[in-house]
Order: C-alpha cells, then structure tokens, then sequence
C-alpha cells in the first residue's frame, strides 16, 4: 500500500470517528459536516490501491446517497434511495466478474447445496422484512422500498461469492439499510438510531472496498509501458 493510499485511509477512518462521534453527542453540525467525507476519502483510497471502475463508481454514487439522505424531503430521500441502487448494480458487475463463478463456473455439488441455502436464507429474511415494514411504509413509498429492498438482498447474498469480508459487508448493509426502512414504518427504533444506521453503513463499505480489493487483480493507477512505446490497455 502506497504513502498516499495510507494517508487517505488514515483520513477516512478520522472522518468516520468525527461522523459517529457527533451522531453519539447528537452534534447534527458534525455529523452534516463529516459524512459527506467519507465515502468520496474511501473511494480515493481505492482508486490508488487500483481498484476497478466499477467499485469506485458504487462508493461515489453512495456518497450521492448520504448527500441527499442528510435532507428530510420526500423526493431526496427517494432520490438517495436511487443512487444506493445504482451503486448495488455496480457491486452485482463487481461480484458476477471477481466471484468465483467466473472462473469455475460448475462448483461441486456440497457447494451448491451451500449456496441454495443460503439463497433461501436471504430471500426468507427479504419477506419477513418486508411483512414487517408493510403496514407502517407510506402508499407512495411500498413500491419504491419492495424493489430497493430485493436488489439490496441480492447484493448481499451475491457479496459472499467474494469470501468473508465482502460478505461481511454485504450483510451490515441490509441491516443499515432495514434500520433506515424501520424508522421510515415507524416501528420502534434502538437508542441513537442514526448512530447504529452510521456505524454499520461505514462497517459495510469498508468491508465491501477491502473484499473487491482482495479478489480483484490490481490495476496500475498509471500503467507501465512497454519495450515497444505503449502502454498496455487499462481495464
């Protein structure tokens, strides 16, 4: 890991801090001025460890969404809600090209039966959330949460083709995101909220960043050139 990569890093753990720091004091200046921060410092980091395009492009569409989720206006939070999904369709292009179906395509039949439980679990765990919220979620707002909440869920099962962290994060995002859904059904909520949805959100992009990191090949921020003149083609 390079100088600045571990710089940026530092940064985005400072700014994580300061973010669930003032959600814990309920300093709602320091939390507006800090989570703007944090997934553009992550995606920084990223970049400079080589990432692929595509997760840099999921962590700036989730900045997007804490942007606009720091307003309480219907049509921000449905707008954020936008954003998060276009970066879970990035993190699906993610996983279907660095998990390892792409390379062995025909697992053995132990796994597969692994991977339909699982399957299972997920899908259980999508409809008792959704039985739950139902009753509670505003008219306008059952239909936008049912597809949000369905593409979320595949992230997250499809997140532990890439192994533990990955996988790890995947989950902590469903679980942010149900808290968010939660308050918006008006179901009761745990102590500081916003604390718990912060805390999990930051957990499940670190994990997620650290899991692409891991499976994917690393890419040259400025690629090296060839005894011939040029330089060989970026991914």
């Amino acid at each position: 890991m390079s100088r600045p990569s571990r710089v940026l890093l530092a940064a985005f753990a400072l700014a994580a801090a300061a973010d669930l720091t003032s959600l814990a004091v309920g300093s709602d200046t320091g939390h507006a001025l800090a989570k703007p921060l944090l997934m553009p410092l992550l995606a920084a980091h990223a970049h400079l460890r080589g990432a692929p395009r595509l997760l840099t492009a999921a962590l700036l569409l989730g900045w997007a969404g804490d942007v606009l989720l720091l307003s309480d206006a219907d049509p921000a939070f449905l707008t954020g809600m936008a954003s998060f999904a276009a970066g879970h369709v990035c993190y699906l292009a993610l996983f279907r090209t660095y998990g390892p179906e792409s390379r062995t395509p025909n697992g053995t039949p132990r796994a597969r039966a692994a991977r339909h439980s699982l399957a299972a679990a997920y899908a259980l765990a999508l409809l008792v959330t959704l039985a739950v919220l139902w009753p509670g979620l505003p008219a306008e707002l059952r239909a936008p949460v049912a597809g949000y909440s369905l593409l979320l869920t595949g992230m997250a099962y499809r997140a532990t083709t890439l192994g533990l962290l990955a996988g790890t994060g995947g989950a902590l995002f469903l679980l942010s995101d149900t808290l968010i859904a939660t308050g918006v059904a008006n179901l009761p909520q745990l102590p500081n909220p916003d604390l718990w949805i912060m805390l999990t959100y930051i957990a499940a992009q670190s994990l997620l960043t650290a899991g692409v990191l891991a499976a994917a090949p690393r890419t040259a921020t400025h690629p090296p050139v060839t005894s011939s003149g040029s330089a060989p083609a970026a991914r």
